[in-house]
This record gives structure tokens, C-alpha cells and sequence, in this order.
């Protein structure tokens, strides 16, 4: 009889919902500030391209849409490393307008530097990159754990969480 392996994935990606209730969160609060009103200021969700769309009138204001979103992300459990702040730019009527980006997948480097740090841990642990993500299998469950234990305490750059566990 063949020995039963278990596996896990690595994966980059957001729960769209809880990024939908956080926008929707700060939507409310942006509405309920007094230091917003009368002011152009809005944030927007694109949930088919994973962009979010954060618009006010000055640096400070922007700054603080994007502190608002953050806070409100983070409540949700998303983490800051998922959100991808991009450059703000002048749009209509002066208005600044940021792009922020939700991370979804591993990106081949990244997945290969992953691969390394689970192999450098000496365990017999297999890996195995499937597109944006990263199987890993096992006989043992405890040296899966001890992947994910391990993966979870070093600062990786991406917001990474584990699913599949079988």
C-alpha cells in the first residue's frame, strides 16, 4: 500500500467579500467625518479588477482615505501587505485620485525565494509550484505544521495563508 501524503497550498490572495464589507466600512465613515464634508472625497471598489479607487482633494485628505481603509482592513483581517498603494495622481478639478491594488497570487520569484526558505529548514517536505500558488506535501503532519508555523513567524513580503489542508 502506497504511503498517504498530506499537503497544504501557499497562496496570496484576499477574500473579496471581507474587502467589500471593509470598503463599505469606510464608505460609512468617510460619510460620518466631519473633516470630509463638502469635500470631493470617495472610495470606490472594483471588485472584477481588485482595485480600489480612493479620491479627495489634497495629500492630507488622501492620506487619511487610505489610513481609513487600512484601519478597516485590517479589522476585517486582511493584511496592510495584501493592499498595494499605488502612486497618487492628479485627476479632475485638482482632485489626487490612488489606486490601490489587492494582491492575488505568487509571483514566480517570490514562489521560488519561498521554495528555498522551505527547503532550508531540512524537513522531508516536498514542494511543488502550481501557477499562482504553492503545493506542499508531506507523510508527516507535523513537518507541514512546522512549514506553516515557520512561514507565518518570518516577514515575508506578501500576505500569505494556507488552504487546502489535507
Amino acid at each position: 500500500m502506497a504511503k498517504e501524503n498530506f499537503s497544504f497550498d501557499i497562496v496570496s490572495e484576499v477574500d473579496l467579500q471581507e474587502a467589500d464589507n471593509a470598503v463599505n466600512q469606510a464608505k460609512k465613515e468617510l460619510a460620518q467625518r466631519f473633516d470630509f464634508k463638502g469635500t470631493n472625497s470617495s472610495i470606490d471598489f472594483n471588485r472584477a479588477e481588485k482595485k480600489i479607487t480612493l479620491v479627495s482633494v489634497d495629500d492630507f485628505k488622501l492620506k487619511s482615505l487610505a489610513d481609513m481603509l487600512s484601519a478597516k482592513m485590517v479589522k476585517r483581517g486582511i493584511s496592510i501587505k495584501a493592499l498595494n498603494f499605488k502612486d497618487p495622481e492628479r485627476v479632475f478639478a485638482g482632485n489626487l485620485q490612488q489606486v490601490v491594488e489587492l494582491a492575488s497570487g505568487i509571483s514566480k520569484e517570490r514562489a521560488k525565494e519561498l521554495t528555498k526558505i522551505i527547503k532550508d529548514l531540512g524537513l522531508k517536505v516536498q514542494t511543488q509550484i502550481e501557477g499562482e500558488k504553492i503545493r506542499v506535501f508531506s507523510p508527516k503532519k507535523d513537518d507541514l505544521q512546522t512549514v506553516i508555523g515557520h512561514i507565518r513567524k518570518i516577514n515575508f513580503p506578501l500576505a500569505l495563508t494556507f488552504n487546502n489542508y489535507r
